[in-house]
């Protein structure tokens, strides 16, 4: 018991001079014996009881070693107190607009000094003036960015339309293609590489795509789960920034060239059995349980995963949970390991290097109406800096910005510079979220271009017929919303996918009643 009490003791004060080390390395002797004072941080959403989960993340560090800074967190929208919001005579909760609060909490009597903010606001606080330059400070400091990967300076840049950099990530998210190496073998086909379109990528999946009915093994799916198809377009059509109704939500804006080509495009990657339906792999696990009852499959409907798609869009968290399954695979009936690697995600070609699903979280900008904005920067540095990527490389699911820490996790060899490449797609100047807290029924309007879709993929229906009657459904609904902004118009039809940002989506399901 002793032997391991002095271990552990010996354990902490490791840990203690390393971080020590760490700090004084960040901090540059920028420790100031100034008069106490308060650093105000800025988040879009929070709420008393998440204020420990903000220090931890981006505070709790650099105070312990700037004793004269005290940090006070800042909520922009306090979701504890939506939470008692009383619904209006439609059931709706009015909800407040994000960007005007965020700019109440920049423009205020006490305004914040820094502020954490997601990159679809990024383009529209630029524009208002509300968030300072940050290159002459970056030159006056020599602060370093020539280690930051491509997608992040590039992503942050294109927020300008002059090229200035008015935030920094010390982190971000991306997505990649991901492809079993043995099915190409076997198909005697070329892998993918960096830098394919989706034309280029859509060709190698039908040169691979075999077998027929249950046994059949698929070229690609745009998902790790076998889907529906409506969710895929949105996926494969972020970057061309496709609207589905002009900015009032007054008039539908899907029949149109650009609109049959992505519908065309996808639904026959499902009626050449390209990709797997929903359909597809319920038939598999139904014969995999016929064939062996009682049988457990840990890998789910993971599609890639069990060897029945060649190609997949993933996220880079999926690393862990390959690598997991790799290494367990004695555990598996059935299952037999395979290599793997990463690709660039498919681009389309009349937007080169812009890619989908990627993400800033964690966008750290400084407040023209800073009340201190040197201390500002210094904290902006610092949890920009070499040493807080190091230790941020831990992540399991998030990437850090500086490439000296992007390296392959647990020994694996995979191509990690098929995350960092691509650009993210340009925050917009509009604001889809305004229109959508003003007509809360709005996303009624795509209902039906979910179940015409599943008639196109059917056959049922041609990509134009189809954009031609979702376009007169959908108008008819904006015209039902226009005369009552708040009210239900329909029963719904099929999942809703909102647009998150500037391009990403996420399914939800569609309202019922």
């Amino acid at each position: 018991m002793k032997r391991k009490w002095a271990s552990k003791v010996t354990f902490l004060s490791l840990s203690l001079i390393m971080s020590t080390s760490l700090l004084a390395a960040c901090s540059k002797g920028s420790e100031s014996t100034a008069e106490k004072h308060v650093l105000r941080l800025g988040v879009l959403y929070g709420g008393a009881d998440n204020e420990s989960y903000v220090r931890q993340q981006y505070t709790d560090t650099y105070e312990m070693m700037h004793k004269n800074i005290d940090f006070e967190i800042v909520s922009a929208i306090d979701y504890n107190q939506q939470r008692f919001d009383t619904p209006g005579p439609d059931g709706v909760t009015n909800q407040p607009d994000p960007f005007e609060k965020m700019k109440e909490m920049l423009t205020g009597d006490n305004p914040v000094d820094v502020v954490i903010l997601d990159y679809s606001m990024l383009r529209r606080l630029i524009q208002d003036n509300l968030l300072q330059q940050l290159d002459p400070l970056i030159q006056k400091s020599k602060f370093d960015l020539t280690d930051y990967v491509p997608t992040v300076i590039d992503g942050i840049k294109s927020a300008d339309d002059s090229g200035n950099i008015y935030a920094l990530t010390p982190t971000f998210s991306s997505s990649a293609l991901y492809y079993n190496k043995k099915m190409f073998t076997d198909a005697g086909v070329e892998p993918p590489v960096d830098g394919m379109t989706w034309d280029d990528v859509i060709d190698k999946a039908k040169l691979v795509a075999t077998g027929e009915g249950t046994d059949r093994k698929f070229g690609l799916s745009i998902n790790r789960w076998a889907g529906d198809g409506f969710s895929d377009v949105q996926t494969y059509a972020a970057p061309l920034q496709l609207k589905m109704w002009d900015d009032k939500g007054e008039k539908m804006l899907v029949n149109n060239e650009q609109w049959e080509s992505v519908w065309t495009t996808v639904a026959d990657l499902y009626k050449q059995k390209i990709s797997p339906s929903q359909e597809d792999m319920s038939a598999w696990q139904q014969k995999v349980v016929t064939d062996e009852p009682g049988s457990y499959n840990p890998l789910g409907g993971d599609m890639f995963m069990n060897g029945k798609v060649a190609m997949t869009i993933g996220e880079y968290g999926y690393v862990n949970e390959l690598s997991n399954t790799m290494n367990n695979a004695d555990k598996i009936k059935n299952f037999t390991p395979f290599d793997w690697d990463v690709v660039t995600m498919p681009t389309q070609t009349s937007k080169p290097g812009i890619g989908s699903s990627i993400y800033f979280s964690q966008l750290m900008g400084i407040n023209t109406k800073a009340q201190n904005p040197d201390d500002a920067w210094d904290f902006v540095q610092f949890t920009n800096s070499a040493e807080w990527a190091e230790m941020k490389s831990r992540s399991t699911y998030e990437l850090v910005a500086r490439k000296e820490f992007l390296k392959p996790r647990n020994g694996m060899s995979y191509n990690i510079n098929a995350f960092t490449t691509l650009k993210p797609i340009p925050p917009q100047s509009t604001d889809t979220e305004k229109l959508m807290r003003e007509k809360p029924g709005i996303w009624e309007a795509q209902s039906p271009g979910y179940e015409l879709f599943q008639k196109v993929i059917k056959g049922d229906l041609s990509a134009k017929e189809a954009l031609q009657e979702w376009e007169t459904k959908g108008n008819a609904v904006l015209e039902k919303i226009k005369n009552n902004p708040n009210g239900s118009v329909g029963d719904g039809g099929g999942p809703i996918v909102k647009p998150l940002g500037d391009g990403a989506a996420s399914v939800e399901a569609a309202p019922i009643g």
